[in-house]
């Protein structure tokens, strides 16, 4: 018998689960509220930070789990954009977090697997002009959760992307000294690149901060109590991290992003994806106990 599971509840909007027993592991995903994981349960331990309230209320960005950033990461100059002479309007973080997905299948066999679909229609057209289709499958095996991203450009000219996470991650401290082989963050606070030296402490500071240079593709922290260790592994696409916090909150965000904020409007480092052609992306978290 399968240690593996899916299964669908409702709390507020409908909810799927994915566990495996073998690991005390679960993942909760809702697709109505844009394919967001509001749960993140690795080895007994519970990852995510969630506030209930903004999670329950429809018209509320969640602050919690762990958003889907498309297809912009962060923010644009005056919330708008110019594409061949037209001027768009976004909102931050694009425009997938907002909007309901749709379930496309799931499995529990060698692994508790969800796929899960949004494709562009006349919602998405006012602010992001291309055809899109975002397959993400969740996927927990063995006490780690995967989620792989299959971006695709239906339309007939490339499509400006930079996709990216925001998962939100309960923690004891905010002084913490992260895993990475990064040496200069931009300190958004003041628009100043520093030295990544020993612990950051994000306490205090009212904007992010990004990590510039690293050459591996992943990020490690302390666990929910101080303890053990978080990892982030993603492919190199993701060429930035970002940290944030808000003062009094238990939570920090761990950030995986393909380009920094306002880079529609800069366009200095700007990825695109060819006509027809899609990219495949994985972003995984793992937790491993002390």
């Amino acid at each position: 018998m399968s240690h593996y599971a899916v299964t669908q509840h409702e709390d507020v909007y409908t909810l799927y689960t994915l566990s495996d027993t073998s690991t005390d592991s679960s993942v909760i995903v809702c697709p109505e509220r844009g394919a967001i994981a509001i749960s993140c349960r690795l080895n007994g331990e519970e990852l995510f930070y969630l506030d209930r309230d903004t999670f329950a209320d429809p018209e509320a960005n969640i602050r919690g789990g762990n958003p889907i950033l498309f297809p912009i990461c962060g923010q644009l100059v005056n919330g708008r954009y110019e594409w061949d002479g037209v001027t768009y309007p976004m909102r931050n973080h694009g425009v997938a977090r907002n909007r309901p997905w749709e379930v496309v299948s799931s499995t529990a066999e060698d692994e508790a697997a969800l796929t899960v679909r949004l494709v562009s229609g006349e919602g998405t057209f006012g602010e992001y002009p291309w055809h899109f289709e975002l397959l993400f499958t969740y996927a927990l095996k063995n006490g780690e959760l995967h989620i792989r991203q299959t971006y695709r450009n239906l339309s007939d000219t490339a499509m400006p992307m930079y996709a990216g996470f925001h998962p939100y991650f309960r923690i004891s401290s905010k002084a913490i000294a992260y895993d990475t082989d990064a040496t200069r963050y931009l300190d958004y606070n003041d628009n100043e690149i520093k030295p990544l030296e020993g612990a950051v402490e994000l306490e205090g500071l009212k904007e992010s901060i990004a990590l510039l240079d690293a050459g591996r593709s992943q990020i490690g922290f302390p666990g929910p109590d101080g303890s053990g260790a978080v990892t982030l592994r993603y492919n190199d696409a993701f060429k930035y991290v970002v940290l944030w916090q808000v003062d009094g909150k238990p939570f920090i965000c761990v950030e995986p992003w393909m380009a920094l904020t306002t880079e529609l409007n800069r366009r200095e480092e700007l990825p695109m994806v060819a006509a027809g052609e899609e990219l495949r992306l994985e972003l995984s978290i793992a937790y491993a106990k002390a």
